[in-house]
């Protein structure tokens, strides 16, 4: 039986396990944070006790359980030095699976270590890493190629090297390396193309119908369509006459009228749905590092209805959206489940707008990117919108900023005159 210990405001996991105890830290003295780890090692102690999943016998039994099954390596302990860059990368691999970060973050990092891995010699000591290497690394990665035919953007090469400063660091606070990461403030990287602005469908279609674009140049301006109210009103009206199955117009209403991220609408509770307040408690992990935060959303009246109507027929477990059937997408079965996963949320979300012309939409987030949009052009103070949809960075504020209502016409006009 696992259970947890508090200990100078840290909590950390305890499990008897083979006539053994076996203990581990946390990290996090956040009581919500802590007791999602205790969630994710019972899910999968459940798992082997049943026999769905086989713990590996060279495995550390806490390290595995809290990845949900997919740390085998035992951890690095204080002492124990990492003496190459290889060793370094291998233990940041195992590190990423405590369930404390959002997949698609893990999925991230862990692209990040393989360029790494791949474009830094493994067998180079940790001692010898300086500016210079690094430097070399951004010349390497910035001639690959990239996504849409195009090289490594250097928003990528910094997300790559955060990754690798970041595992550095934390090796380096346990003592397995004695030296802090070199110097970052003074490589060069090549010079970035400001992504395009938030365009609606119709200024999209309209630059696409010119002929001028290339093919990678049309993705990039899909990556940046937001739905007017009528593109979003006509969106949900074909949502929910299209689908067969009852959670998918709620989840996309849900998405469209929250600003909520895709992993936020499957971490979503019943419970955090209060229809007394008038308000919508959305799960964080992204906001404050090492922490579960929160924040509240205000019900629209169109969305109070039908989670209303949704919930009355509900088929039962805590989260707020979950397929009551069995489904098949691709190769593979999806079996009914209380939870919804990513790859399973994307699936509905491409299947439900297929053969549609709302086909060309790229995801979930063209939900938050509107809601933002729609919210900036109606005068909503940015305070505000921060507020309802959590952290945004000044680019991606930037990038609507175009749509809130101003005086820059009458301003102009003040300054040269009426001709």
């Amino acid at each position: 039986m696992a259970s947890l210990e508090k200990r100078n405001g840290i909590y950390r996991i305890s499990l008897r396990l083979d006539g053994r105890r076996h203990r581990r830290s946390l990290e996090t003295g956040d009581n919500r944070a802590a007791q999602a780890h205790l969630a994710v090692l019972e899910d999968t102690l459940h798992r082997v006790k049943l026999g769905t999943i086989k713990m590996p016998e060279e495995a550390d039994p806490i390290s595995f359980l809290l990845s949900g099954g997919q740390s085998t390596k035992k951890p690095c302990r204080s002492g124990q030095s990492l003496a190459t860059i290889g060793n370094l990368l291998d233990q940041a691999t195992e590190s990423l699976s405590t369930g404390s970060l959002e997949q698609s973050t893990v999925t991230g990092m862990k692209i990040h270590i393989r360029h790494l891995r791949k474009n830094l010699r493994k067998s180079t000591p940790l001692s010898e890493l300086g500016s210079k290497e690094l430097q070399e690394y951004v010349n390497l990665r910035s001639k690959q190629k990239g996504r849409r035919g195009r090289k490594v953007q250097p928003a990528t090469i910094k997300k790559e090297l955060a990754t690798f400063r970041g595992e550095w660091n934390r090796a380096h606070r346990a003592g397995v390396i004695p030296k802090s990461f070199p110097q970052t403030r003074d490589l060069r990287f090549p010079k970035a193309v400001e992504k395009p602005p938030f365009q609606t469908r119709g200024e999209i279609e309209r630059k696409i119908a010119s002929g001028s674009l290339s093919e990678a140049a049309q993705q990039d301006l899909w990556d940046c369509v937001y739905l007017t109210p009528p593109d979003l009103d006509d969106l949900l009206q074909y949502v929910e006459n299209a689908t067969r199955h009852s959670f998918i117009y709620p989840m996309f209403l849900f998405a469209a009228h929250t600003g909520a991220r895709r992993s936020e609408i499957i971490r979503s509770q019943i419970e955090d749905v209060d229809f007394d307040t008038g308000l919508i408690t959305i799960r964080e992990k992204k906001r404050v590092r090492g922490k579960l935060t929160t924040r509240t959303v205000p019900f629209s009246p169109r969305l109070r209805s039908v989670l209303s109507e949704w919930l009355n027929r509900h088929p039962g477990g805590l989260h707020t959206f979950c397929p009551e059937f069995e489904s098949v997408h691709s190769r593979k079965r999806l079996n009914a489940s209380p939870l919804l996963t990513p790859d399973s949320a994307r699936f509905y979300f491409k299947k439900t707008l297929n053969n549609s012309k709302w086909a060309k939409l790229k995801g979930w987030h063209v939900f938050r990117h509107s809601f933002c949009s729609i919210s900036a052009a109606s005068g909503v103070d940015q305070r505000t919108i921060n507020g309802w949809v959590g952290h945004q960075t000044e680019d991606m504020v930037r990038r609507y900023r175009h749509l809130i209502p101003s005086s820059q016409h009458e301003d102009i006009r003040r300054v040269f005159g009426d001709e």
